[in-house]
């Protein structure tokens, strides 16, 4: 599989966030797809796309078989929908992680399953170890250092290995893969998930202070 620039990745996480969350605005049009890039929530970083950036990421998904061109009830207008399950071997609970991956970059097993709970159901912090074997064994993640002043390892995608670039941190290189590694403390990963409760309450409250002014 041919690895995605950072607009393609951005797309495909799109496509797949929003056929999970919200089906009954799915599949995409273009303006949809504009839309849902450059939303300032769930994204790390906050894109400002244009509408021929994303018509291009998408015509070059689709000439990677991850998109696929559709024309819901006899619509004239062109929508797109992703087909990354079948072309990645993924089931949804892998698609929920990795999309989550690609739209916001390196995260820990906490952060990753708060986050991902909206697609896809994440019992445990051991189910989301699960999740990332099983993207790493198809070379679509790794385990990368903590980030700074952090103690929790993180995860990395790596379908579109430019995204996000990052430092890994100083023990991540020696690491075993998520298939073998064990996973942090829950105590680290109870506190991950909350700083990224926070984080993202945060972030929501920016987006909705914007909005008022």
């Amino acid at each position: 599989m041919d690895s995605l620039d950072p607009t393609e990745g951005r797309l495909l996480g799109v496509l797949i966030e929003k056929a999970m969350t919200t089906p009954e605005h799915y599949p995409l049009s273009l303006n949809a797809a504009v839309n849902a890039a450059n939303q300032k929530s769930n994204r790390h970083p906050v894109l400002a796309l244009e509408e021929d950036e994303v018509l291009e990421a998408l015509e070059n998904l689709a000439d990677k078989s991850l998109v696929k061109r559709v024309f819901p009830g006899h619509s004239r207008v062109e929508k797109f929908s992703h087909t990354a399950g079948g072309k990645l071997g993924l089931n949804s609970t892998a698609l929920a992680v990795l999309a989550e991956l690609l739209l916001r970059g390196p995260q820990t097993t906490g952060e990753l399953r708060t986050r991902a709970r909206r697609m896809a159901p994440l019992e445990s912090l051991e189910k989301v170890q699960e999740v990332l074997a099983t993207l790493a064994e198809n070379r679509l993640c790794k385990r990368v250092g903590p980030e700074p002043g952090g103690r929790a390892e993180r995860y990395a995608q790596l379908l579109a290995p430019d995204a996000h670039p990052i430092e890994e941190g100083p023990y991540s290189a020696a690491s075993p893969p998520a298939s073998t590694a064990a996973p942090a403390s829950d105590l680290e990963e109870r506190v991950a998930a909350l700083e990224a409760r926070v984080r993202d309450l945060e972030q929501r409250l920016g987006v909705v202070a914007d909005e008022s002014r």
